[in-house]
């Protein structure tokens, strides 16, 4: 997986005068963020950070990663209907993880009143590295799958063209040729389109569910003008405007000031942080509704970590997807190792695993947006503290994927052009809807490559450590 940019990473002059041009390129295209000092406010933005060039990824990891992800949204959308499994599943973590336990709360509420929703959407994203085996060769590996706002399918459609214009500068026009077209943006908005549809009421509108400081609003703008491209309109509300102004009528459809709601997509939501008692009340009330939620409360829990780490075991796969064996087969091929912390032998086992040989593997809290893992020495320190402890369940251990590193220029807004050892992550979007117990649409609809420098162990391009980049598929 060597870079085949080595050369011109050298030349660092070259390299300032590229990197002014791929900025201005980043810029025109609308590759944005809100800046951190006023993330509330489109006054001033400035670009998202990027790499300079392509990484190379191998093209069948990438056909792979694309082909299992249909697998993917089959798997989530079984697991988000298996009540017992979830319960039996997440049973240990919610008695420890408080986050996890309320939102258990609100999926048991909506159960015992009765699922007023028949449409049901999945937006997720499924992200992997490229995990080095003993043969030098280079094998797909599941990170985790991410149910709920699953993000930068915006961003990611408007990257292509920045380093299609950086080879082209360089005259390298065969190569920026072999940069892939990509548009989430399109495919995600396509979901919730059909989503809408199906609700089939012409004058109800999409609820974005939105924070109040919110730096990636471009990435959410992206899918708002492909739905307003299609006369879908969007209205942006907070989880606060939903408790003061949101209201069910008698057969549970949603109103948001006066307005019937068909879809309700979450871009919060996500961290215990997101919720107050008032938001989570506004959360429940959601729920309750008859409205498309994306994901439902029950999609969101099949997203957890606990999930993922009871997924891989012996026999589960086949329960969850009767009859399908090629499937299965192919999820099966993308798992690392993972292992359960709950109290017992198997628990006390991994730890024990994990505190002998920390290098080899991660801890993982049931939180999404980065920046939660631990590792090696911090890792090891947790470990001892918890050992007896019932609060470990609320935890899994997974293998350290250990990719090759590679040599790429990271682009930061403030900072000068670096050239670094890099890793980098893919993530392919998935679409499904579902209407009743059929299946209407399951697609796959475009990727994400996230590159950081070799010493941030863990954190996206929200969280400040990952850039966006493209593969160059070799």
């Amino acid at each position: 997986m060597a870079t085949g940019w080595g050369s011109l990473l050298q030349d660092e002059q070259q390299l300032e005068e590229l990197a002014r041009q791929a900025v201005d390129r980043a810029l025109a295209e609308g590759v944005l963020l809100r800046t951190s000092q006023a993330p509330s406010s489109s006054d001033v933005v400035s670009y998202a950070p990027f790499t300079l060039f392509p990484s190379r990824v191998p093209s069948a990891l990438l056909k792979q990663a694309y082909a299992v992800q249909v697998d993917f949204n089959l798997l989530v959308d079984a697991v988000s209907q298996n009540a017992v499994f979830l319960e039996q599943t997440l049973s240990s973590t919610i008695k420890r993880d408080s986050f996890t336990a309320r939102l258990f709360d609100i999926h048991k509420q909506v159960l015992k009143e009765g699922i007023a929703q028949t449409v049901f959407l999945g937006l997720n994203r499924s992200d992997y590295m490229f995990q080095c085996t003993p043969d030098g060769s280079a094998a797909l590996k599941q990170i985790e799958i991410n149910t709920i706002s699953a993000s930068f399918g915006g961003l990611a459609s408007r990257t292509p063209a920045v380093h299609r214009h950086v080879l082209s500068v360089l005259g390298k026009t065969k190569e920026a040729a072999k940069i892939l077209s990509n548009n989430p943006s399109k495919g995600l908005a396509m979901g919730i389109a059909k989503a809408w549809e199906l609700y089939g009421s012409a004058n109800a509108q999409v609820l974005l569910i939105a924070q109040e400081k919110e730096r990636n609003i471009f990435d959410q703008r992206a899918i708002e003008n492909e739905l307003l491209a299609r006369n879908i309109h969007v209205i942006r509300r907070r989880f606060e405007d939903v408790s003061e102004k949101g209201s069910l009528d008698q057969d549970r459809r949603l109103f948001m000031d006066g307005q019937e709601i068909a879809v309700v997509y979450f871009r919060d939501g996500y961290m215990p942080s997101h919720y107050s008692l008032q938001n989570w009340e506004a959360r429940l009330l959601l729920e309750r509704s008859c409205a498309v939620k994306c994901p439902d409360i029950a999609t969101q829990l099949a997203g957890t970590k606990k999930v993922q780490q009871e997924l891989s075991r012996v026999g589960v796969l086949e329960s969850l997807l009767p009859g399908q064996p090629e499937a299965v087969a192919r999820l099966r091929a993308t798992f690392a190792g993972l292992y359960s912390l709950d109290l017992g032998e198997e628990g006390d086992q991994a730890i024990t695993k994990a505190i002998a040989a920390p290098s080899s593997f991660v801890l993982k809290p049931q939180r999404e947006g980065g920046g939660n893992n631990l590792y090696g020495e911090e890792m090891v320190q947790f470990l001892e503290r918890l050992k007896d402890s019932e609060e470990r369940a609320s935890y899994i251990l997974m293998e350290k994927i250990e990719p090759e590193p590679f040599k790429n220029c990271l682009l930061r807004p403030g900072s000068p052009a670096r050239v670094v050892q890099c890793i980098s992550e893919l993530g392919i979007f998935g679409v499904y809807v579902r209407e009743g117990k059929t299946l209407v649409m399951n697609k796959h609809v475009g990727h994400l490559l996230r590159t950081k420098a070799i010493e941030h162990a863990d954190g996206g391009v929200a969280a400040g450590v990952a850039v966006l980049d493209n593969p160059y598929p070799v």
